[in-house]
């Protein structure tokens, strides 16, 4: 007769053999035994909370719930060198299909400002989503009432000019280095104070700590409209509608930009993991949820997927390389 110990330890041993076999049998496709059409789907937020990418994740989370309500997603943060430390982690996921990540034009030229050895060719393009115009803010009780109080101060001594924003090399500096440039002063003597997310960026502007702030209209679009900040100036052709902000063109500057937002995954994807994940994309930006939060956030949709975002992509590189360079942001 067996004791109940030897029949307890078969037991585990067949339990144990019988998950290997449905493993083996369930686990092609994706880097953790899923395919890109199954398991919980992570978007990488490559900055800290309260920034444009986090934003930008968070509202696709969102939006998948209704789009598809069957699938768990889960957003997290990994902050740092204009998402360039994110980059280099996805980068070490290929073949994950059950991975995006947030970018857009601050990772092209922080990758550029960084020298980093990871770059977009290690991605997989899955779609472009959103445009966004810039904002230009001061401190509400800031002596600069407006942008030409600020560029009389910036040519008086660029030095005692502190403005705010992303990651060095990113959209908020480039605008920053358009805007010197516009006026007559030096890009390589403005004092820009680089941080990891909008979040980071506001505190300094809500505590005096900085002359003025640049980031993406939606995130400060509301401290603007509560009186906490004020906005002297946008960096699109025309006023932003349901926002009392001039252009920059308007306050003296000819400047005109607009950062835009996407999705890539890790390399290696199969043909299949790609497909799901573009559809999976695709079915978010036609959501309803999506649709009003590109609205409220006053975003401007740019759908992209396939070779027609991978193409746009490379001319982004070569063009945002270029301007960089002439501005002197990177060495």
């Amino acid at each position: 007769m067996k004791s109940p110990l030897g029949v307890i330890m078969r037991l585990r041993i067949l339990a144990a053999l019988a998950a290997l076999s449905l493993a083996a049998l369930t686990g092609c496709g994706g880097q953790n035994g899923t395919t890109a059409s199954s398991g919980t789907l992570r978007i990488m937020a490559p900055a800290a909370p309260g920034g444009g990418w986090d934003q930008t994740s968070r509202t696709a989370e969102q939006a998948l719930k209704t789009a598809a309500p069957d699938r768990r997603v889960e957003v997290f943060n990994v902050p740092g060198a204009g998402g360039t430390i994110g980059l280099a982690q996805l980068a070490g996921e290929k073949g994950n299909g059950n991975l995006l990540m947030t970018m857009g034009l601050v990772m092209v030229g922080a990758i550029e400002q960084n020298k980093s050895k990871v770059t977009l060719a290690d991605t997989t393009p899955i779609a472009k989503l959103t445009e966004e115009y810039e904002i230009v803010v001061v401190p509400a009780d800031s002596p600069y009432k407006t942008l030409a109080d600020l560029t009389a101060a910036w040519k008086a001594d660029p030095a005692k000019v502190s403005i705010a924003g992303g990651s060095a090399g990113g959209t908020d500096h480039i605008v920053a280095g358009l805007m010197a440039k516009a006026a007559g002063v030096d890009p390589k003597q403005v004092n820009y104070i680089a941080h990891s997310g909008g979040g980071e960026a506001l505190n300094a502007l809500l505590g005096n700590k900085v002359s003025a702030g640049i980031s993406g209209v939606g995130e400060f679009a509301e401290h603007v409209k509560s009186g906490k900040l004020r906005g002297i100036g946008v960096t699109s052709g025309e006023r932003i509608s349901g926002l009392d902000v001039p252009t920059l063109k308007e306050g003296g500057l000819d400047v005109e930009l607009a950062n835009w937002r996407g999705f890539v995954a890790p390399g290696g994807l199969s043909d299949a993991d790609k497909k799901a994940l573009t559809d999976l994309v695709t079915k978010m930006h036609d959501s309803q949820p999506w649709k009003d939060a590109v609205a409220k956030n006053g975003w401007i949709d740019s759908f992209q997927t396939g070779q027609q975002f991978a193409d746009y992509l490379n001319a982004e590189q070569t063009r945002v390389k270029g301007i960089i360079a002439e501005m002197g942001l990177v060495s």
